[in-house]
């Protein structure tokens, strides 16, 4: 059968700062192709919607699965999977990915009969099994399957991750992933879940709290064959087992894979395995991703950190004494007022890391969707995408918007501009000397991506496709409630 997966368009405020390979689709490409099927893969981060007309119509695709890991890429996969059945329709339709699976009814009753059907949980499974049964009866009885006619039992986890390496020999311009001033970048998974339970995240609550490896060897053969010299490492918390890290790092040091690579962990992970980090600093690791998410005990404790703000300044220190590039994240909640935003900003200026601002957002399919009380400003899809208020604010909107712009260009004077180039020129220079112009045609883009008349103006959009409204729990939330692949006991856990 001829197989056509789409990856949509980018993030538009994540643009900025990265483009990723699409792993996860190339790994359900593999299991896929396995079976026995032509695929092909399209993703629209590098190509725009008319490639997509043009391939459907030269490959005459018997199906087509969109992923949606993304709940601001919701309008578009359903127009386009609308599109498509006028066009062709006998093509048969799936969608899956981590934010289709918690959303898939309602993307089935927007899609109005253009979506056959939505696939929750791991793809690389199911995908399979879902095509051997296009044109029968009773998908809704296969694992994971969600139909108009009904759901099937629990998603299936995939077993084994070295089963399925990406099939990257699918993609097409891939010099236009990057990652930062890794450019061009690939992606590459050495495990996959997440033990913790923080409030606001939504792996753990898809992965059932589980938590994967692959073998040393398959985890260094497919750095082997990434081509890039720079590779992110995708894994939610990476090295959580040192043991687990070093096995693998000996692999790569033994086939004598020379890359640059970029990761995101824990700040109680960096203290507790610091050898694994610094082994592999060695390596080519290069850049790291703290997730400090705030400053003060009272917030980490709402995110259900199960970390110290001691701990987490300590690690910085760690990280710096490694002589890594580190980004960290902190979570702006909208009930942020003047003096809130001020505070960050002076401590912004006076740390070398690169300080991030997301907006906290109950997400689907996180904790904070079930029990946060305050009302949802917004149900349009577009808004969820942690760059926009969602939830009431105490400040006006504009003025919350004029308030995170100002804090956020903290990071734009230190690392993006000529401020970007006095710190990282060497990458930046070797990338432009093999054509890669990806990270230096960001550096200027900051005041043009965020911008408070822009943020604030989205909430003005007409919406097309708005959320159901959701119901918020008394009490802790059951595990039907939280969870896309349900919790099993004997599964490999880490202490957190």
């Amino acid at each position: 059968m001829r197989v056509l997966l789409v990856h949509p368009s980018p993030l538009l405020y994540a643009e900025l700062y990265l483009r990723l390979e699409p792993l996860g689709l190339e790994r359900v490409a593999a299991a896929v192709r396995m079976a026995g099927h032509d695929v092909r893969l399209l993703d629209l981060q590098v190509f725009d919607h008319a490639e997509y007309a043009r391939v459907l119509n030269e490959f005459r695709p018997r199906a087509v699965g969109f992923s949606l890991n993304y709940l601001t890429n919701v309008p578009e996969v359903i127009d386009l999977a609308k599109a498509t059945r006028a066009r062709h329709p006998e093509t048969f339709i799936f969608v899956g990915g981590h934010s289709a699976s918690f959303v898939a009814s309602e993307l089935l009753e927007h899609a109005a009969g253009a979506i056959d059907c939505v696939v929750r949980g791991e793809g690389e499974v199911i995908a399979p099994r879902v095509l051997e049964a296009v044109g029968e009866r009773g998908l809704e009885r296969l694992p994971g399957v969600v139909t108009r006619d009904g759901a099937g039992p629990s998603p299936t986890l995939l077993d084994d991750l070295d089963r399925y390496p990406p099939a990257r020999d699918l993609g097409r311009r891939r010099h236009r992933y990057f990652l930062g001033v890794l450019d061009p970048c690939a992606s590459a998974e050495l495990t996959r879940g997440c033990p913790w339970d923080c409030s606001f995240c939504s792996a753990w609550t898809f992965y059932g709290r589980s938590y994967r490896k692959s073998s040393p060897e398959a985890a260094a053969e497919d750095l082997a064959r990434i081509r890039e010299p720079n590779v992110f490492l995708v894994d939610d918390v990476a090295f959580i087992h040192a043991e687990d890290g070093f096995a693998i790092g000996r692999e790569v040091e033994r086939r004598g894979i020379r890359k640059q690579y970029y990761l995101e962990t824990r700040c109680d992970v960096l203290l507790r395995n610091q050898e694994v980090f610094a082994y592999w600093r060695r390596l080519g690791l290069f850049y790291m991703f703290l997730g400090v998410e705030a400053l003060d005990a009272e917030a980490l404790k709402r995110h259900r950190k199960r970390v110290s703000t001691d701990a987490n300044m300590e690690a910085l220190q760690v990280a710096r004494r490694l002589g890594l590039a580190v980004a960290i994240n902190i979570i702006a909640d909208p009930d942020w007022d003047e003096t809130r935003f001020a505070a960050v900003r002076d401590w912004a200026l006076t740390v070398p890391e690169i300080v991030h601002l997301t907006v906290a957002t109950p997400y689907p399919g996180t904790e904070t969707w079930l029990t946060e009380k305050r009302e949802l400003t917004s149900h349009d899809y577009r808004l969820f995408d942690v760059q926009h208020a969602v939830l009431p604010t105490r400040l006006p909107l504009r003025r919350f918007y004029e308030e995170l712009v100002r804090t956020q260009a903290v990071l734009n004077r230190k690392h993006l501009g000529w401020g970007a180039l006095r710190r990282y020129g060497g990458p930046a220079l070797r990338a432009l000397a093999r054509g890669q112009t990806n990270y230096l045609a960001m550096l200027w883009k900051f005041s043009a991506v965020y911008n408070a008349a822009r943020q604030h103006g989205d909430h003005a959009r007409p919406v097309t496709y708005a959320m159901r409204p959701r119901r918020v729990v008394t009490g802790a939330p059951t595990p039907a409630q939280l969870y896309i692949h349900q919790p099993q006991s004997a599964r490999r856990t880490a202490t957190a």
